[in-house]
């Protein structure tokens, strides 16, 4: 297998934290994060293999070798140590580097995802649609069936730009690397085990909207976790971080500030 040279966002100095964006996204959703952050850690912002900035390579679909492609930032960027956080399929990678790369997270940050295995039902639905976005070389079928959960009721509602905006994001996306990531995603093992061993300070954040990962779900990696916490924050759906900006950029300064 073979690691890509991943494109890379950053800004501000001092800690060093890296954020892995949702699927299909890029790290574009990660701006306000960014901005509001600048003044107190340096946020680096990893586009995942095949999208934003990022080539997709010739490997099979692989968290894990996602995981390896986000530790080669590190190594680049003569990083031996940061603070982790990864939202939806960015927590999904981010639970595969804490098992292939044990001590090189100082804390850590999971919003919107879950530790557990799809049930088979899931992963023949993230096959189909990566079927899908290969047959029609279209994202139509991300527009159809992933936007409308990706955002929560009070965004609808509310926040028609915001809306606008993820779906510009995910219209971006190139099917061929959305394709990719679905059928890592489908593979991908359970990580409670391995949260079980971070004994570092660690939250989990959900979006008390979201309609993909469960208050169970964040709950049960919270548990997990030795020095696990739970942010829940009101009014935000599966992108808490795009919908809540300024509530999710106070949940990392307050986990920076136990470090």
């Amino acid at each position: 297998m073979t690691v890509v040279d991943l494109h890379v966002r950053e800004t501000g100095e001092g800690v060093p934290v890296i954020l892995l964006h949702a699927f299909p996204l890029s790290s574009a959703m990660w701006l306000e994060q960014r901005n509001d952050l600048a003044d107190t850690c340096r946020v680096i912002t990893p586009d995942l293999r095949g999208f934003g900035g990022s080539q997709l390579g010739f490997d099979e679909p692989s968290l894990d070798l996602m995981a390896d492609d986000v530790a080669a930032v590190l190594d680049r960027l003569d990083l031996p140590e940061v603070v982790l956080g990864g939202l939806s399929m960015g927590g999904y990678v981010a639970m595969a580097f804490l098992r292939l790369h044990p001590g090189r997270v100082s804390a850590l940050l999971l919003a919107d995802t879950k530790a557990g295995a799809d049930p088979d039902a899931a992963k023949d639905n993230r096959r189909r649609i990566a079927d899908m976005l290969v047959a029609d070389d279209s994202t139509q079928v991300l527009v159809d069936e992933v936007l409308p959960a990706l955002v929560g009721e009070t965004t609808r509602r509310d926040l028609p730009l915001v809306q606008g905006r993820v779906r510009a994001l995910l219209e971006a996306a190139p099917p061929p690397a959305a394709a990719w990531a679905q059928r890592a995603m489908a593979a991908r093992r359970d990580s409670l085990d391995t949260l079980r061993k971070v004994d570092v300070p660690a939250v989990v954040i959900l979006g008390d909207e979201d309609q993909l990962a469960s208050r169970d779900d964040a709950e049960a990696m919270v548990e997990a976790l030795p020095q696990g916490r739970l942010v829940m924050i009101p009014g935000a759906g599966h992108l808490s971080a795009v919908e809540a900006p300024g509530a999710f950029s106070t949940a990392i300064r307050e986990m920076l500030g136990r470090l």
